[in-house]
């Protein structure tokens, strides 16, 4: 391991802990014997940054106690929480401005990761997609702290092709493909697994288990539901779709039965632009151009029902894509970042709009990361800087096959 890796730190005169997958349960285990709190620090900081490396070594995670499994988790989800939003195009283009249209791009463009710094308001450059992720069409989410793409669509063909990125070390790695290649997929972080769902006119669903590095079928959508067009979110744990064809309509995957309830339908008759959770509420956004507005309808898991369908006035508005951080939900695409704000006592667009990532290309797909103050150790050419103090190192375009 080089000298940069977080692992090799060391704060006396002693030589740094050299820690790799292969060594690093036996150096916790001398660590502890010797009382040596340091160094089991350190070596928990590696299992925490190499997560799931750790995560798919039974002979590793499977012999750490549940206090140490606890702490390396807690300490991969630490950190300063950023809005991220990265460039790709869906083959509908549903994120595209009508009155400017969408450039098209080469499949060989570079396709960027960004990062919104919240001291400053610029956006950055965090790293770019793999020179191997399609174009198009690809399904992207956040679990563990890694970005997750899966699927899309290149040069005319769906892909079965899944890649990770690592804000802790910079670095994409290839995981395990799906099952049957999907493009225009919803790919989705719930209770621990990725669900990749539908895709162009296909109704089945896929499972994929982080721990045991595999991919699974589950309970396909039913028949008629959402061939194109369907959005995904998961809350409390569950995982809902809608969307497509039949707009009104409200799926709930139950994993203990392996089956999607029908959930009560919604009043909107239109397409929504996206859906998301925040607490236990599933929102829905769809934009009423006609009306120059952007309606917004919850639903609560606790009570199993609608509410809303507030209209928010807004000047020329245009297809988003939502992220939630904290109590706002960011409405992000090619011309500005909306701010929805979620309290107890009010709810509503908020009047300062933040500026999109200049010259952003295709369909922004927002999600959040965090981004740990003292991501690497040493001076890296990769290196960033990212505003107050807090970096994290770029990766190259081509993934590796391994260092999770």
């Amino acid at each position: 391991m080089s000298s940069g890796d977080p692992g090799s730190r060391s704060g006396s005169a002693d030589p740094p802990l050299q820690i790799t997958p292969e060594n690093c349960y036996e150096l916790l285990t001398k660590a502890k014997r010797d009382g040596s709190e340091g160094d089991r620090n350190r070596v928990l900081r590696y299992m925490s940054d190499h997560y799931l490396q750790v995560l798919q070594t039974p002979a590793l995670f499977g012999r750490l106690p549940a206090q140490d499994r606890e702490q390396i988790l807690a300490q991969r989800m630490e950190g300063r929480k950023v809005l991220a939003a990265a460039e790709t195009c869906d083959v509908s283009d549903r994120g595209a401005n009508r009155d400017s249209p969408q450039r098209a791009e080469p499949e060989d463009s570079t396709r960027r990761v960004f990062c919104l710094d919240p001291d400053t308001q610029r956006w950055e450059v965090l790293t770019v997609l793999p020179e191997e992720v399609p174009a198009t069409g690809s399904g992207m989410c956040t679990l563990y702290n890694y970005l997750f793409v899966a699927g899309g669509q290149s040069r005319s063909k769906a892909s079965d092709r899944v890649f990770c990125f690592n804000p802790r070390t910079g670095v994409w790695t290839r995981v395990r493909p799906l099952t049957e290649p999907r493009c225009q997929l919803r790919l989705v972080a719930a209770d621990g697994f990725l669900y990749a769902v539908g895709g162009e006119c296909l109704f089945t669903v896929e499972r994929y288990d982080p721990r045991a590095d595999r991919w699974t079928h589950v309970a396909p959508l039913p028949k008629g539901s959402f061939a194109v067009a369907h959005e995904a979110t998961s809350c409390g744990g569950q995982l809902f779709v809608s969307g497509g064809s039949l707009f009104y309509r409200l799926l709930r995957f139950d994993s203990r039965r392996d089956e999607w309830d029908e959930s009560p339908f919604n009043e909107s008759r239109r397409r929504s632009t996206d859906m998301v959770a925040h607490r236990n509420l599933v929102f829905r956004f769809d934009v009423d151009r006609e009306r120059a507005a952007v309606s917004v309808h919850r639903y609560s898991t606790v009570v199993k029902a609608w509410f809303g369908g507030a209209s928010f006035p807004l000047q020329n508005p245009q297809p988003f894509r939502c992220a939630v951080l904290g109590d706002r939900i960011y409405c992000v695409n090619r011309n500005h970042v909306l701010q929805f704000e979620v309290l107890e006592e009010r709810e509503g667009f908020l009047p300062e709009v933040l500026p999109a990532p200049a010259d952003a290309r295709g369909t922004l797909v927002p999600f959040v990361l965090a981004l740990d103050r003292s991501c690497t150790a040493n001076p890296n050419p990769y290196s960033r800087s990212l505003g107050t103090g807090w970096r994290c190192r770029t990766a190259a375009r081509r993934c590796t096959e391994d260092g999770r």
